[in-house]
């Protein structure tokens, strides 16, 4: 594979469905103005070299599924803009949605089909998560609270899944949305550092909620300004250092996730542009059975880490 196709392909992959809020159209996709023209053009020469000398326009959300839209990545532009408030990622979004709702099911199935006797393998699995789960939040939190356990199981199962997309093979995703006329999408929610961070936001204002309601508004107060030196003329400092920590915790959530997915991801495209298939498959097969350690470790230790700051955050230390 030459240099460029090789750039390409990575570009390729490396994309989100983006959709541009302002005017709902699809970021670097565009369809043809004439659709027989460009039929035409397709006869002689490929596809990037038509959508250069055919006339185009936005491909919108509308346009999706019907097979008119094509990707147009720039040429000094190697993926799509990781952080950009006019745009959201619609193939990180949908698929998150969907594999939370997944969650959802499986353990409402396994919790419809609870009956007396011998419980089923399936249910013996999920069991077992729970009881790994429960004990974390056992061992860890030392309060009562009614919202900790399924929060911390709800982030394990669910960043969990997330994680195993990236397990599925590397083309099968990319090359059937083009099947169906969708011109990029990402299979792996947890490689989008909106995502992550998002989710590590979320566990940042429980952090608050948590302080408010077990320590008060002015025990958190002091936490902030009183720690770690206790005389009042270090308060300053303090509230600088302990700022510091506290606005680290979700961005160093969110970035470790976002990271070991990234990588791990970009490591599957790479082995991808190797051009023997056996040595594809020699590289593949450790690295995914590898992977998998990987995918379920990132999942444990965001789950023990909230479970950790909200502990941190409902404990007194006076």
């Amino acid at each position: 594979m030459s240099e460029s196709n090789s750039q390409e392909y990575i570009s390729h992959h490396l994309h989100f469905l983006q959709i541009d809020l302002r005017d709902f159209s699809v970021v670097d996709s565009v369809k043809p103005s004439d659709q027989k023209e460009f039929q035409a053009c397709l006869a002689t020469s490929d596809q990037q070299q038509c959508l250069k000398t055919v006339a185009t326009e936005k491909c919108y959300v509308s346009d999706l599924g019907h097979g008119t839209c094509y990707g147009a990545l720039p040429e000094a532009k190697s993926s799509s803009s990781i952080f950009n408030p006019y745009t959201l990622n619609l193939d990180s979004m949908g698929l998150t949605i969907i594999l939370g709702l997944l969650f959802v099911a499986m353990f409402r199935y396994a919790a419809k089909r609870t009956k007396s006797g011998v419980p089923g393998k399936f249910q013996c699995f999920l069991e077992m998560i729970f009881n790994m789960v429960r004990g974390m939040v056992t061992g860890i939190f030392k309060r009562k609270s009614a919202l900790i356990a399924p929060l911390s199981l709800t982030v394990f199962v669910w960043i969990f899944l997330m994680n195993l997309m990236d397990l599925l093979p590397i083309d099968l995703v990319p090359e059937f949305a083009k099947f169906i006329g969708v011109p990029y999408l990402r299979a792996v929610p947890s490689a989008d550092a909106n995502i992550t961070l998002s989710m590590a936001v979320c566990v940042f204002l429980l952090i608050f909620a948590f302080s408010f309601k077990n320590i008060g508004v002015m025990g958190f107060i002091k936490s902030l300004t009183m720690h770690p030196f206790n005389h009042w003329a270090f308060i300053p400092l303090n509230f600088i250092l302990e700022g510091v920590s506290l606005l680290s915790k979700p961005i160093s959530l969110g970035l470790r996730l976002f990271g070991n997915m990234y990588a791990g991801e970009m490591i599957f495209i790479l082995i991808a542009l190797i051009p023997l298939w056996w040595i594809q498959w020699t590289l593949n097969v450790p690295w995914a059975l590898f992977h998998i350690l990987i995918v379920t470790l990132q999942a444990f230790i965001f789950m023990v880490l909230t479970i950790v700051y909200l502990s941190m955050a409902s404990e007194d230390d006076e």
